[in-house]
């Protein structure tokens, strides 16, 4: 697992050996008010995918957005992916170019994707590795990466030892270099500046958009509390962009911003307490935002079917599509909309046509996502 300590350590080499001006990536949706999009298009919603590349792909299939090939076949479909799809599994890197390549192919069909940030995404940008897995971080490996790990440890240990003498202490620098190699395998140090602020990934994460409204309906990640959804969904959108450029991992205030904060829209499980809370409380954010109804990954509901809430005003739609260790009988879905019409996607060609429950006599949504 990489220590966050150290990769901070290494995002200071960052500065230090790679300083130059940041070049800016186009926003998420430019040209298109994602808090107002009206569509007479389908709209297919996929929750979290930690890396399971190929069944993220196997649910696109089965949606009818991508062929064989993976090339856009949605037509003016809109495909919404409400954010996790790194961390865990050891194919992030594959799913985060098929859905940059699908945003061009769909925009060209007249469709539109869009990915929407989760709690993982945040923590990459911050620099938290804490559930990136070896695999992951092997995707980057390159043929220079033994080269360049040595050339960072050293920047890092000569920064150190000097800040170190500057204030008349000492500086272990022989257990400093076995700790950073141990904790940064090859491929870590490009995996830290792709996600960086002048990295690919990097760039485009920090453009991505917090929420989506659609036909009414909003699309994000962990889900929204009513107070926090006065903020309204543009303004949310920027604000989130806007504490990814400045909050980080040691701020003595992490646990009430945006991006960090239990109650953040990237980390809210308010509406799958047991008991859940009163309908009145989901109507509230609703309201707020100028809604109808929710979507939501981040926590997996019981069973990791979809599962609808509050007479069809929420729904919970990751099913633990990594499944394995860390999510064991989880399985890709996707939750399709049609006007009024929710079906719940399966692979194998099962459908289901989700009706209204009643809050009151639901169990609350499973605590195991994270």
């Amino acid at each position: 697992m990489i220590g966050t300590r150290l990769l901070l350590a290494v995002a200071i080499a960052v500065a230090l050996i790679h300083g130059q001006p940041r070049a800016q990536a186009a926003q998420a949706g430019a040209g298109v008010d994602v808090c107002a999009i009206e569509t007479p298009e389908r709209i297919v919603a996929v929750g979290d995918v930690h890396g399971a590349f190929d069944k993220f792909t196997a649910i696109l299939r089965e949606a009818g957005l991508i062929d064989s090939r993976r090339r856009w076949t949605g037509g003016r479909a809109m495909l919404v992916q409400t954010g996790d799809v790194l961390d865990r599994g050891a194919e992030s890197r594959q799913v985060l170019d098929l859905l940059r390549k699908l945003e061009g192919e769909a925009a060209k069909a007249g469709g539109q994707v869009h990915a929407l940030l989760g709690n993982h995404e945040a923590m990459r940008i911050m620099g938290v590795m804490r559930d990136a897995s070896p695999r992951e971080i092997a995707a980057f490996r390159t043929a220079d990466s033994e080269d360049l790990r040595d050339r960072y440890v050293e920047a890092i240990v000569q920064q150190n030892t000097e800040q170190a003498r500057a204030v008349k202490q000492t500086f272990d620098a022989a257990a400093f270099r076995v700790r950073f190699y141990d904790e940064n395998p090859p491929g870590a140090i490009e995996l830290h500046l792709a996600f960086g602020p002048q990295g690919d990934y990097g760039r485009w994460l920090r453009t991505r958009n917090t929420m989506v409204k659609i036909n009414g309906i909003v699309f994000m990640h962990g889900g929204i509390s009513p107070a926090l959804a006065t903020i309204g969904c543009a303004a949310m959108n920027q604000r989130v962009r806007a504490e990814l450029e400045t909050v980080r991992p040691a701020d003595p205030d992490l646990q009430t911003t945006l991006i960090a904060g239990p109650d953040g829209p990237l980390w809210y499980r308010g509406y799958f307490t047991d008991p859940p809370p009163a309908p009145e409380v989901l109507q509230g954010a609703l309201d707020a935002l100028g809604a109808k109804a929710i979507v939501v990954g981040h926590t997996p509901p019981a069973g990791f079917t979809i599962t609808p809430s509050f007479s069809n005003q929420l729904f919970q739609i990751d099913t633990g599509m990594l499944d394995g260790e860390f999510f064991p009988g989880g399985r890709p879905s996707a939750l399709e909309i049609k006007g009024e019409t929710f079906t719940a996607i399966y692979e194998g060609k099962k459908r289901e046509v989700l009706k209204p429950r009643n809050p009151s006599s639901e169990g609350a949504g499973s605590l195991t996502g994270r």
